[in-house]
């Protein structure tokens, strides 16, 4: 067996194809189907059930998977530390964000280590619903996270970067934003409300939100990007609840901040021993104004 082989059948299940894992990894299909027989020989199970839809992963293969994801995930890391003792940074760094969070500031720092280690790249999983984060975490696959709360599972050390305000976003010509004043929960209690896919973090929140306000105004939209949410609300379909760092520029007019203020903190956890890449992207994050001020002056409070 090598590691290769195990980058093979994770390819394949998360295709869930042998003809897509191939094209994904730039090799013949007969190649792949050859390399995967060969570890389930060399393994004395069977990792795949195959399908004329394509193939599932048995109960022994997801067993495997779980181990083979761990070992690849090591081997990236052992690279990449030892590239950066040597001064260069490359291979991945894999992140994990909650929806909204950092929507300005991350991709800031990025482009600054990007910039300067052209060799790196990064990938982001964005919104992993809170079992897939923990499976990520327990698996030691993330590098990093950007988090309100650590998940459940997480050895990650922690740093406290500040609190992300949130704010309403409101249709075009809507009378609470002439008064130019902070808004109340119950001022949106009669109104029709775009929120987001069930079970995510964001829609969580604001579940607890109205709970705590006391208030049951109607859903009218669900989105699965804040970005669409925040257009929906410009254009009149209802009231939105965002970060108020995840609000598109062009959309900064319609934001309006709550009074009481609403916010969560904002953490950054890596994992023990982190490297220079993980390192450099906590040192960027922390230069960055993380409570929204810049949005929020303008208005005033009641």
């Amino acid at each position: 067996m090598n590691l290769r082989q195990y980058e093979y059948a994770l390819a394949v299940a998360e295709e869930g194809s042998m003809t897509a894992a191939a094209e994904r990894l730039r090799v013949t299909q007969p190649s792949l189907s050859q390399q995967i027989g060969a570890l389930e020989k060399h393994l004395g199970v069977q990792l795949f059930t195959r399908t004329s839809g394509g193939v599932t992963v048995t109960m022994a293969g997801r067993a495997f998977l779980a181990e083979a994801e761990i070992a690849t995930t090591a081997s990236r890391r052992a690279v990449l530390a030892a590239r950066a003792a040597s001064g260069e940074l490359a291979g991945e760094l894999i992140i994990a964000v909650h929806m909204g969070l950092g929507a300005r500031q991350l991709p800031l720092a990025l482009g600054r280590l990007r910039h300067r280690h052209p060799k790196l790249q990064v990938i982001l999983h964005e919104e992993p619903d809170p079992a897939d984060m923990e499976r990520l975490a327990r698996q030691g696959t993330l590098d990093m996270v950007l988090v309100h709360r650590i998940p459940t599972g997480c050895t990650f050390d922690i740093h406290p970067l500040g609190e992300e305000t949130y704010v309403a976003v409101l249709p075009e010509g809507h009378p609470l934003l002439a008064s130019g004043r902070a808004l109340r929960m119950a001022d949106l209690a009669t109104q029709g409300w775009v929120r987001f896919r069930r079970a995510s973090l964001l829609d969580e929140y604001l579940a607890r939100l109205l709970a705590d306000a006391g208030i049951s105004p109607p859903t009218v939209a669900r989105a699965s990007q804040i970005s669409t949410a925040v257009r929906l609300a410009a254009q009149g379909l209802g009231v939105t609840v965002v970060p108020a760092s995840a609000v598109p520029e062009s959309f900064e007019q319609l934001a309006r901040p709550f009074l009481p203020s609403l916010t969560e903190p904002v953490i950054v956890g890596t994992r023990r021993h982190p490297g220079s890449a993980e390192a450099a992207v906590l040192d960027h994050l922390h230069q960055q104004n993380w409570c929204g001020t810049d949005l929020l002056a303008p208005h005033t409070a009641l």
